[in-house]
């Protein structure tokens, strides 16, 4: 029987290739691309390699993604790929930030005041508060997870998705507070722990160079993109966060 030349897992989580691979009689055909909500308008697509993939697999699925006029980003497979990764404990800092009595709107207004084109609480309540819980699982986050998003997610208040989270939503918008002035050192607080994430999934070789990470950081992670990415930033600025 004939049979594709390849294997596409296309998924819009960040599920390591290993655990699809098993089950596949060859391995090598298994190539993985990582899209993101909403997928119509979120540009950015992860080329998921794993350990076994075939080498000539990449270029195809690079061409592929291209092809559907959107931006390739090859990775290696590991959890959380590159985007989640940072991404996550950017959101879990906000979250704790809310945890000790930070309104979420002070947060959301710290982040936008360094660049960010969205809050991280409003950016969570959009993704949806269950799958921010998976994937801080999925990256077995060592932090305990924040106290008001596992009451928010066993009550069934998912985000925008359910029209309540963190925020009340209506017709598609957070219904927001005016924020209070932000306690001091905060955007760093924020912004810190994604800095750190990216330069150690660069260590690691989720991705070849730093300006794919930072690339991967403003298309998938929405970082503030007149920044140039959280790599060039911090080495342009030699801290993580300017002052003023």
């Amino acid at each position: 029987k004939a049979r594709a030349d390849a294997i596409l897992a296309t998924n819009t989580s960040s599920i390591p290739l290993e655990d699809i691979a098993g089950a596949l009689a060859d391995p090598s055909r298994l190539i993985g691309l990582h899209f993101f909500n909403p997928v119509a308008t979120m540009m950015l697509v992860e080329v998921v390699v794993g350990a076994q993939t075939a080498a000539s697999l990449t270029p195809r699925a690079l061409a592929f993604v291209r092809q559907i006029d959107k931006l390739p980003l090859p990775v290696r497979s590991a959890p959380g790929f590159l985007v989640n990764r940072v991404l996550a404990p950017y959101l879990m800092a906000a979250m704790h930030a809310v945890d000790e009595g930070i309104a979420p709107e002070t947060v959301d207004e710290a982040a936008l005041s360094f660049g960010m084109p969205m809050g991280p609480i409003e950016l969570a309540d959009t993704v949806g508060l269950d799958i921010c819980v998976a994937v801080g699982k999925l990256l077995g986050d060592a932090q305990a997870a924040p106290k008001r998003l596992m009451a928010l997610v066993d009550a069934g208040k998912l985000g925008r998705k359910t029209g309540e989270g963190f925020y009340r939503w209506t017709d598609g918008k957070p219904q927001k507070s005016a924020a209070s002035a932000a306690p001091a050192g905060l955007a760093a607080r924020l912004i810190d722990p994604l800095v750190a994430e990216a330069r150690k999934a660069l260590a690691e070789h989720v991705v070849t160079d730093a300006d794919l990470v930072d690339a991967g950081a403003i298309f998938g992670a929405g970082f503030a993109p007149f920044r140039g990415g959280p790599l060039h930033d911090t080495a342009r600025a030699g801290s993580t966060v300017q002052k003023g």
